[in-house]
């Protein structure tokens, strides 16, 4: 379950992380009286469950209450890729020095967390990781150890942020655990010109396996929801709909971020994150294909799979299974490796669909995939 941004703000004040004062509506009239209260000059920003909302024109600084009517005006009833924004939340700006970028996310394939960090974070973080991946710091979080302030200043040593940002790794971490989080991003996280560590914007996803302890965030009018997203969610596929050419399907949120980095620096765009996590069946295969492949704009499909509790073998039946269920119109790319690889390539290779081949490698697999997308 995604959270709007003020709801993840909401969750970062309540765990003692410094967000700018900020107020939310869905009326342009009531835009400018929040603004006149934040001082007259406020950021506007829209209330979808997305990234990207800066490039698409979601994200806008209003110099007075007038300005900001008229900017949330224009940004209700908008879209962003496929989101309908019912809501704009307008909040203080802030003097900035510097950016930076953190999460926590479950990485299911391996069993922990993995903590990413950058010192250069903000919009172009998405580039900075494909052209230059090693300022983007991966560091693998126990679940029993958690995020002491010992491994927090690992985390910001390794990704070059200030010893300010330790307390709030800290805390981010606590948002985590204490709120059933399976993601917590802020992007970006700031230094003022102050010497103040503010969070500008968060993005948080609970574990739906825990909604009765998180019942008061409830549906929260989720008209905004991506058609295509709403699908998967109905299939209970962890899915989320990117703007680029070829479909990502992995088990593990680890594995599969590696595979869209994998993807971009082969110069082509992840159209989604999928995660089958632990189930590989055909239904699953099935359903996480039809969702992929109902986006127009793929042109490729990617399914990247480490072998662990789910063998491969199974996963090859589950990919053989659903390409016989289903109309497959684009080709699809296959890498196995792990628990039972050589038995889940030889089912592929017997079936010979003429639109299935396998690479051995994922940066093989990943660059097969780019080529057939940008070449389609």
């Amino acid at each position: 379950m995604d959270l709007y941004e003020h709801q993840a703000r909401q969750l970062f004040a309540e765990h003692g992380i410094v967000v700018p004062n900020a107020e939310v509506t869905d009326s342009a009239k009531e835009a400018r009286e929040i603004a006149r209260r934040l001082g007259g000059r406020a950021v506007v920003k829209a209330q979808v469950k997305t990234g990207g909302r800066g490039k698409a024109g979601g994200v806008k600084l209003a110099a007075d209450p007038a300005a900001a009517e008229l900017t949330a005006r224009q940004m209700l009833g908008m879209r962003i890729k496929g989101h309908m924004v019912g809501k704009v939340m307008l909040a203080q700006p802030v003097d900035i020095d510097r950016e930076f970028y953190v999460s926590y996310v479950l990485d299911r394939a391996a069993g922990r967390f993995l903590a990413i960090a950058s010192a250069e974070g903000g919009m172009e973080i998405e580039e900075v990781a494909a052209a230059r991946p090693e300022a983007v710091a991966r560091i693998p979080v126990d679940p029993a150890e958690g995020v002491t302030s010992a491994k927090a200043t690992e985390i910001a040593d390794a990704a070059g942020l200030p010893p300010q940002t330790v307390d709030v790794l800290v805390r981010l971490w606590q948002v985590l655990v204490r709120e059933d989080a399976l993601l917590v991003e802020v992007n970006p996280l700031v230094r003022t010109a102050r010497g103040d560590i503010v969070a500008l914007d968060g993005k948080v996803t609970l574990d739906d396996n825990a909604r009765f302890r998180q019942a008061r965030w409830g549906a929260d009018d989720d008209e905004d929801q991506d058609p295509l997203e709403a699908a998967a969610a109905a299939r209970g596929l962890t899915y989320v709909r990117l703007d680029g050419e070829v479909g990502v399907i992995g088990n593990g949120a680890g594995l599969v971020m590696s595979t869209l980095d994998a993807v971009a620096g082969c110069g082509a765009r992840p159209a989604d994150f999928l995660d089958i996590g632990g189930g590989a069946s055909a239904q699953v295969m099935a359903d996480g294909l039809t969702v992929i492949l109902s986006d127009p704009a793929v042109k490729s499909v990617l399914v990247n799979v480490f072998g662990g509790i789910t063998a491969c073998d199974a996963v090859a039946e589950g990919i053989v299974a659903a390409v016989d269920r289903i109309r497959l119109t684009k080709p699809l790319v296959v890498r196995l490796d792990g628990n039972s690889a050589a038995r889940g390539r030889a089912i592929l290779a017997e079936r010979a669909h003429p639109l299935v081949e396998q690479v051995t490698t994922m940066d093989g697999a990943a660059r097969r995939a780019a080529d057939l997308a940008t070449t389609a």
